[in-house]
C-alpha cells in the first residue's frame, strides 16, 4: 500500500505547515519536544556544543527557526532568527545594518511603530527617508540608500507595492532589501523568492493567531546578514522565552487552515461592506475592486485577513463597534476571533476618526457577515 503521496511533488502548504522543523521521530519521544528551560548546559571542557547559554541557542529555538525558514524559504537554504517582539526583530535588522552616514528608505505609512525607529536611527545619525507604499513610490527615494524597508500590504491602509521592482531598483545601487511580511505570513506571500534580502514578520498575528504570545523573527538566505542579525539579538538580549517558542511552533500546524478561513472571512466582510451606503474606502486585496488587487494578485497567494474601511465619524464608529457581538474591539490582528478597533483611537496613523481596522477571525462566515451588517445596522439608528 502506498502514502498516495507523490515524493517527486512539493508538499502543499498545509502539509508544510504541519511538518515544518520537526525533529527526526525518536521512539517513545513526542513529535515536537516541550519548551527547553534552560539558562545554561552542562559544558565540560572546550565550548565546541550547539547549546551553551541561554542568550545565545535554546533547542526549543532551533526547531521553531527551521519550521520558519523553511516556511520562508522552502526550496532554497535559509536561516531564521526568533525574537522577542516583532519590533525586536524590525530593529535587529535596521539597527544592525544601518551605519552613521547611510541613508534608510521606510514607508511613510507603515506600523504605527516605525516612527520610534526611525527617531532612532536619526539620532544615531542614520538619513531616513519615507515615501508612500502605493505606486512604488518609494523608488523615487532610493538613490544611494543601504538599506530599503517594504511593507506590503502596508498597515493599516492595506497599499501594495512590487516587491520584484522594488528589489531589483535597490540591489542595482547597492542596498539591501527587508520586507515586513506581517500581514501576509508566508503562506500570502514570500519575499526572498521575491528578490528581498530579509523576510521580517511579528510572529504575534497570524502566525500563530491565538493572541497569546509575543514572537518576532527574521529569516535570510545569506549567512553573513543572518550573522549579524543574531549577533545583535545577543547584544541587546532580545531573545523569546522557550514557552512563547514552544506556543508558537505548536501553532504553525493549523497555519493554513487558519490562513484559509480568515481570508475567505475577509473577502466575504469586504463584500458586504461595500454594498453599505454609509460604508466608504472599503480596502481588502482580495477585492477585484481594490486598488491593490492587480498587483496583489502577481504577488500573493493569500490575502490575508484584514479589511480596511471609514465610517462617517467617531462616534458611528464607536457605536459600530459597541454593537457587535461575535468580534472584539481589541488592537492587532490576524487571531482566531475577529477583532476590530478604530484606529484613531492611538495617533499617529494618518486616518480618519471613522476609520476602522478589521481582522477576520475563523468564525462561520454568514455567522460573522450576519453580525457585522446587524452592527451597522444599529451604528446607522443610533
Amino acid at each position: 500500500m502506498t502514502s498516495g503521496v507523490n515524493p517527486s511533488q512539493a508538499p502543499g502548504d498545509g502539509t508544510r505547515a504541519v511538518r515544518a522543523g520537526l525533529p527526526d521521530p525518536v521512539a517513545y519521544e513526542p513529535s515536537l519536544p516541550g519548551p527547553v528551560f534552560a539558562a545554561h548546559f552542562h559544558l565540560p571542557g572546550e565550548a565546541v556544543g550547539p547549546y551553551t547559554y541561554g542568550r545565545d541557542t535554546n533547542p526549543t529555538w532551533t526547531h521553531l527557526e527551521r519550521a520558519l525558514a523553511e516556511l520562508e524559504s522552502p526550496d532554497v537554504p535559509a536561516e531564521a532568527v526568533v525574537f522577542a517582539s516583532g519590533m525586536a526583530a524590525i530593529s535587529a535588522v535596521l539597527l544592525s545594518h544601518a551605519r552613521v552616514g547611510d541613508a534608510v528608505v521606510l514607508p511613510d505609512d507603515g506600523y504605527q511603530a516605525l516612527p520610534l525607529v526611525r527617531e532612532q536611527l536619526a539620532a544615531y545619525g542614520v538619513e531616513v527617508r519615507v515615501a508612500p507604499t502605493a505606486g512604488d513610490a518609494q523608488l523615487g527615494v532610493l538613490d544611494g540608500a543601504a538599506l530599503l524597508w517594504i511593507e506590503t500590504p502596508s498597515n493599516p491602509g492595506l497599499d501594495v507595492c512590487d516587491i520584484r521592482r522594488l528589489a531589483r531598483a535597490a540591489h542595482d545601487t547597492g542596498a539591501l532589501v527587508a520586507v515586513d511580511n506581517t500581514l501576509a505570513t508566508p503562506l500570502g506571500q514570500r519575499p526572498l523568492e521575491l528578490g528581498a534580502d530579509f523576510a521580517v514578520a511579528s510572529g504575534t498575528k497570524g502566525l500563530t493567531g491565538h493572541g497569546d504570545l509575543l514572537l518576532g523573527y527574521v529569516v535570510c538566505r545569506d549567512p553573513e546578514l543572518a550573522a549579524r542579525v543574531r549577533r545583535w539579538r545577543k547584544v541587546v538580549g532580545a531573545i523569546p522565552g522557550p514557552m512563547e517558542a514552544w506556543l508558537a511552533h505548536r501553532s504553525l500546524a493549523t497555519l493554513q487552515l487558519r490562513a484559509d478561513r480568515q481570508s475567505a472571512n475577509a473577502l466575504a466582510v469586504a463584500e458586504a461592506l461595500a454594498r453599505r451606503p454609509e460604508v466608504s474606502g472599503v480596502r481588502h486585496p482580495g477585492l477585484p475592486s481594490d486598488p491593490a488587487h492587480r498587483q496583489a494578485s502577481a504577488q500573493m497567494r493569500r490575502f490575508g485577513c484584514v479589511v480596511s474601511f471609514d465610517l462617517p465619524d467617531r462616534a458611528h464608529a464607536e457605536w459600530f463597534l459597541a454593537a457587535l457581538r461575535l468580534v472584539d474591539d481589541a488592537t492587532s490582528f490576524g487571531g482566531v476571533r475577529s477583532t476590530a478597533e478604530r484606529r484613531g483611537r492611538w495617533g499617529g496613523d494618518k486616518v480618519a476618526e471613522g476609520f476602522i481596522r478589521f481582522s477576520a477571525g475563523a468564525e462561520d462566515t454568514a455567522d460573522l457577515v450576519a453580525d457585522v451588517l446587524r452592527a451597522l445596522d444599529e451604528a446607522a439608528g443610533a
